[in-house]
């Protein structure tokens, strides 16, 4: 039976991932956004790989280059392409519907079954995610909803895969090895797509610790523990929590306005979560013999 606690460890990740919005527009440079994607994961990875002191044998390089390009590559540049074509709330009501893509998904790959709780859960929480973000001069773009279901679609990937393939290593280890894969795909990336940095400020660099120490190494760490532990459902439904705390954080630190149909969106979606883990539970508990 999962405890609450790793329920809750889990869950602290998706809402610190919250504050990257917070964190993006007032710490970063703006206009470099696979730069800064690059500069978030391989600085990480590669303390991490310093202080494990291991590398992935042969068998497994492909692997964790796979894991790497679903969890962070291909995930954060879908992203920053459906954020710049779309409006924000559009934009993260299509990369909501990444726990649907992970129920199936999951079905296929590694035999979870499909509960309906789950289902429903899946599509409150998108609802919810909808009533928080989606304001009425939301306007459809054919490429930014691509690259958003694009990102959804390889996120899904990542996070099951993550859970099918267990390397006989530390977590902190396997953290290191995709952070570092990630950041290595993402380099040249940066390179070609975007012109070299300006002279880093003090708050900047500030930004880009936070995000790489505490929004990329920490975090990702407690989120693979998570995936290994609850259900693939389960797991994916935190991260509704993400688009909840950037608006409550909008609503604390920037001065914006919270109104009576958000505060219904973050009921929605805590009800959602709630759903989702309760149908976990009864997922990941042990079999009568």
């Amino acid at each position: 039976m999962v405890r609450l606690s790793d329920i809750l460890l889990t869950a602290l990740a998706p809402a610190i991932w919250g504050s990257t919005y917070y964190v993006t527009t007032e710490f970063l440079p703006q206009g470099y956004p696979v730069t800064m994607a690059a500069l978030r994961a391989l600085p990480a990875g590669l303390l991490l790989l310093l202080l494990v002191r291991r590398l992935p044998s042969r068998e497994w390089v492909g692997r964790i280059f796979l894991l790497g390009a679903f969890n962070f590559a291909i995930f954060w540049v879908m992203l920053f392409v459906a954020a710049y074509r779309l409006p924000g709330g559009v934009a993260a009501i299509v990369g909501a519907v990444q726990p649907l893509f992970v129920i199936f998904i999951a079905f296929y790959l590694i035999k979870t079954p499909i509960f309906l709780f789950a289902v429903i859960s899946a599509i409150g929480g998108i609802f919810g995610v909808a009533l928080l973000l989606l304001g009425p001069s939301a306007a459809l773009d054919p490429i930014g909803i691509i690259a958003g279901l694009a990102g959804a679609l390889s996120m899904a990937f990542g996070t099951v895969l993550s859970r099918k393939w267990k390397p006989p290593v530390s977590l902190l280890t396997f953290t290191a090895w995709q952070l570092s894969a990630g950041g290595l795909l993402l380099l040249p990336l940066a390179y070609f797509m975007e012109p070299a940095l300006p002279p880093l400020t003090s708050t900047n660099i500030l930004g880009i610790a936070y995000l790489g120490l505490i929004g990329a190494a920490l975090t990702y760490y407690i989120w693979f523990r998570g995936v290994g532990l609850l259900a693939p459902s389960a797991v994916s439904t935190l991260g509704f929590l993400s688009p909840t705390t950037a608006v409550i954080l909008g609503w604390v630190l920037l001065d914006e306005s919270l109104t009576p149909v958000q505060m219904l969106g973050v009921g929605v979606v805590l009800a959602s979560i709630w759903v989702s883990q309760m149908a976990g539970r009864k997922a990941s508990a042990p079999k009568p013999a």
